[in-house]
């Protein structure tokens, strides 16, 4: 397991795009539709540098030798109320890699990176129906309810996405101080 840098993700654009392709193909609905060739997803993945190199994204890459067998990634939000949450982005295992913990084991490295960073919040959206739904409940993720007809899938066809969140450290509210008048002093 690996966190890709801006040039770590460069460097390992081609695999990357290997797998989302692979990905697609097998039917994931990850924000692509088949047959997705891989200019357009090593383009896709190279795109995703400069947000690393910003901070925005954190993306981190499993597997041995040159090919990566899964990825998952971090969105941190940018706007000044919500930079206690993150979203979890592309969760992907290879098709012959599943099966065996790598989806559990990459989602546990998003969490742990996020509770490091000070995330207390992570959100997430998954085709309903999917195995990914098994996965996130499995480790405690909380369904917060169905958009029908939210992404089309690989295949082109409209289907509904279950939204998950789950709360991942302790919560830091900061309490109003009231003058009287009901609104902040500063």
């Amino acid at each position: 397991m690996r966190r890709l840098d801006a040039s770590g993700l460069r460097e390992y654009a081609g695999p990357l795009a290997d797998l989302l392709a692979d990905t697609v193909a097998d039917g994931a609905s990850v924000g692509f539709l088949a047959p997705l060739d891989r200019v357009a997803a090593l383009a896709w993945w190279q795109e995703r540098a400069d947000a690393v190199a910003a901070g925005r994204l954190a993306v981190w890459a499993a597997g041995d030798g040159g090919a990566v067998a899964g990825t998952v990634g971090l969105a941190f939000a940018d706007k000044p109320n919500s930079r206690h949450r993150a979203e979890l982005v592309k969760l992907m295992v290879r098709p012959q890699a599943r099966g065996r913990g790598l989806g559990r084991t990459l989602l546990a490295t998003a969490e742990e990176a996020a509770a490091v960073a000070g995330v207390s919040l992570l959100h997430l959206d998954t085709e309903t129906g999917s195995p990914a739904e098994r996965l996130y409940a499995a480790a405690g993720w909380t369904r917060a309810g169905v958009i029908p007809d939210y992404a089309a899938d690989p295949g082109g066809v409209l289907k509904p996405t279950t939204l998950y969140y789950k709360a991942i450290g302790p919560v830091r509210r900061r309490q109003p101080e009231a003058d009287g008048t009901g609104s902040r002093q500063s």
